[in-house]
């Protein structure tokens, strides 16, 4: 009974094993349970959380990337305006050609609503240009804007035009577009809220431990560009105070060859800083994506060590474990044969 005791023990112990290899066979892990790595949980609970914070890294950073990408095609359209403008209508303003002017104005009128309706393009029901203002447009009323504060002010500025003021009637419009007062700016309460967005830090992505990455551009204000030259200290102030000024050029500023042609000069500068300042604002944006990509990259190829390491220790080598699989069952199987032949075994076979 003791060898038949202990045999049968054996055969449970083998039994117990052959269980275990079965499942690291089908599965290819060693355990399903971490308490069954003690000396292996610790580095594996910090490599599992390293890898799934790169991964929060890593959708963020796509995130972003989304956003930027539609931030650059906007910005490329809005130069692309100030471009136009500088170049072609800006250049064509000829006080001996009035007739022309109403198609310039209309055209100005038209390039207006559109500056606004680009400024509050979204991504995903999130405003680009709002700061932190996800969910309310940056330019409230862009169907409305040459009847804005902003646009009547330059109007009425430039209605006082005449041969000896061109400077002090570009200065009164340099004035009105940068009027952050209710009633005047097309820009929304929040972005010219000293309290709210119009001081608040840009929008930025976590890239990183300890590292935020800023790619928000407002629609109020300079994200990272210098303006230079005629300008209000904001690309988008510059354009709107372009269209809106030559909206209001008209037949009776034409007679005024003179302060009409100095004013006409005052408006190229304007929309070439413009262009400029949005030039720049594109290419420290392309700057921020070429980083986050590079970041993104290097989170992966860190995930990838990792989990390597991870394998290492939780998956089985499947050669060998097949091998002790079959090694364990053919044990097994030669244990019941013993135990079988013992329980056949009697006093006369024993003795012969």
């Amino acid at each position: 009974m003791d060898a038949l005791s202990r045999l049968n023990a054996d055969a449970s112990l083998l039994r117990a094993r052959l269980d275990i290899l079965s499942r690291q066979a089908s599965s290819g892990r060693k355990t399903d349970r971490l308490g069954d790595l003690p000396h292996e949980a610790p580095q594996l609970v910090n490599l599992t959380n390293d890898m799934a914070r790169r991964e929060v890294y890593g959708r963020a950073i796509d995130q972003s990337t989304t956003s930027i990408t539609v931030t650059q095609a906007s910005l490329q359209r809005l130069k692309d305006i100030a471009s136009a403008f500088r170049s072609e209508v800006a250049m064509r303003l000829d006080a001996k050609d009035p007739a022309a002017l109403a198609v310039f104005q209309e055209r100005a009128r038209v390039a207006a609503v559109e500056v606004g309706n680009l400024l509050n393009t979204q991504v995903s029901g999130e405003y680009l240009f709002g700061g932190s203002d996800l969910t309310h447009p940056p330019v409230p009323n862009p169907q409305a804007l040459m009847s804005s504060g902003m646009a009547t002010s330059i109007a009425t500025a430039i209605g006082g035009l005449n041969n000896s003021n061109a400077s002090a009637v570009a200065a009164a419009t340099l004035t009105a577009a940068q009027n952050t007062t209710a009633g005047n700016s097309p820009f929304s309460a929040f972005l010219e809220d000293p309290a709210g967005g119009a001081n608040e830090a840009r929008r930025s992505v976590p890239a990183a431990d300890h590292q935020l990455v800023a790619y928000g551009v407002p629609a109020n204000r300079n994200a990272v560009a210098q303006s230079m030259g005629e300008t209000t200290g904001s690309w988008a102030r510059d354009l709107l105070r372009g269209l809106f000024s030559v909206a209001a050029l008209g037949p009776a500023q034409a007679q005024f060859g003179q302060g009409f042609g100095d004013l006409a000069t005052r408006l190229r500068e304007g929309f070439a800083s413009a262009e400029s300042a949005l030039s720049e604002e594109m290419g420290a944006l392309g700057n921020v994506a070429r980083h986050l990509e590079s970041t993104k990259t290097r989170h992966q190829d860190i995930s990838d060590i990792l989990q390597r390491q991870i394998t290492g220790i939780t998956d089985v080598d499947m050669a060998t474990t097949l091998t002790q699989l079959q090694g364990t069952r053919t044990a097994l199987e030669a244990s019941y044969r013993v135990t079988s032949s013992l329980g056949e075994l009697t006093l006369s076979k024993f003795l012969r």
